[in-house]
């Protein structure tokens, strides 16, 4: 196979660049890097790869022949949607549907870690469950403190139960956080910045438990549903996720709170558009039949704003 139609997957040219997944869809939604799409997969072709490479060597633009340029005259907008939730991918699909012009990407990072990346400006939108302990509310308080400065706003998307995965028949007979550190329990944790994390962590604090008394609290897994297979392959006794993952592999799932699943915007000129097209989707009733169709989630606010700054 000839060099130059070789391509990469975004993992690749992440491992190949040494950065992260989410700086390259970066380096493409600011068009440093040119991509394509193949089904639902990007790539990158080796030529422009190496064409980025030795732009960052000569710090300026390559002088490449007019004839040689091969820009579509209608360029596609990248949109990065950050977050892990099923229903994300619907909410991409519509957008892709009704925006000519406008391609989403998905990133699966942890909510926390989603808006510390907003901030950043490597997100367009990003999804929320954050659980803060001294309000007992969902999400404003981390996007007040993590966009100091910056005008968003905060649309419900869905709700959903959470709560903690056991082994089928739960043999340790677990109830809730109290059973977190019990000598006879071993969990397993998501990673930091996870919504999952953020919620075990509030509620340890909230209920005078200390992490270096929680047996198997700095043992991490990276989704919800590789959580709720870990208790299934009797990794752990317990785990703490969303009630979806445990349906998906086969576990008990023990529900403890029901979450509020934002999506957050940063508001501009720029984005007026897409703000409102995103409002229009989520009161549609193709939306909330598809999301319906996947069940266990709540639409009662579907589509209300939360919160927004003026």
């Amino acid at each position: 196979m000839s060099e130059n139609v070789v391509s990469y997957t975004i993992e690749e040219v992440a491992s190949l660049l040494k950065v992260s997944k989410l700086t390259v869809y970066d380096l493409i939604k600011k068009d440093e890097l040119r991509s394509y799409r193949v089904g639902r997969q990007m790539r990158v072709d080796w030529k422009d790869l190496e064409e980025y490479k030795e732009k960052k060597k000569t710090g300026g633009k390559r002088n490449v022949p007019f004839t040689q340029k091969k820009f579509p005259e209608n360029q596609q907008k990248s949109f990065v949607i950050s977050g892990q939730d099923l229903a994300l991918d619907l909410l991409a699909k519509q957008l892709e549907k009704r925006e000519e012009g406008l391609r989403p990407l998905r990133v699966y990072s942890g909510s926390l870690n989603s808006l510390i990346e907003m901030y950043h400006n490597k997100c367009d939108l990003v999804s929320l469950h954050l659980f803060d302990g001294d309000t007992g509310t969902y999400n404003i308080p981390y996007v007040k403190k993590v966009l100091t400065g910056l005008p968003f706003i905060v649309i419900n998307f869905l709700s959903r139960w959470a709560g903690l995965y056991v082994k089928n028949g739960n043999p340790k007979n677990i109830k809730g956080w109290a059973d977190l550190n019990r000598e006879d329990v071993k969990m397993i944790n998501r990673e930091k910045g996870a919504g999952a994390r953020i919620l075990l962590d509030e509620q340890l604090r909230v209920h005078g438990i200390k992490s270096s008394e929680v047996n198997g609290y700095y043992s991490e897994e990276t989704s919800h549903l590789t959580i709720a297979s870990a208790i299934a392959g009797g990794k752990a006794d317990i785990g703490i996720g969303i009630e979806k993952a445990a349906k998906i592999v086969g576990v008990e799932f023990i529900p403890l709170i029901k979450e509020r699943y934002d999506l957050v915007l940063i508001k501009s000129n720029e984005n007026k558009n897409i703000i409102q097209l995103i409002k229009d989707i989520l009161s549609s009733e193709e939306m909330k039949k598809d999301i319906h169709l996947m069940g266990d989630y709540d639409m009662t606010e579907t589509g209300k704003v939360m919160y927004e700054t003026f």
